[in-house]
């Protein structure tokens, strides 16, 4: 039997995925939700709760979601 020369993710490197890929989600939401509450928007829940609850599902929908908030909020 030949040893794996790589290794494997075990422990550490997933812990630190799952903390980036629960706490990005809580982040964005918390910014998004604080910047809409400053500038007065009344819908400052929807636009947090759609950034962090794609972010969680779809990385690449929440980081759109955010993207197009920045866009919307000029």
């Amino acid at each position: 039997m030949v040893p794996l020369q790589v290794g494997l993710p075990g422990g550490p490197e997933l812990l630190v995925l799952g903390l980036v890929l629960l706490v990005v989600p809580f982040v964005l939401a918390y910014w998004v939700y604080t910047d809409a509450e400053g500038r007065g928007d009344d819908r400052a829940a929807f636009w947090a709760l759609a950034v962090g609850v794609l972010t969680i599902v779809t990385f690449f929908g929440g980081l759109l979601a955010f993207a197009v908030y920045v866009w919307q909020r000029e």
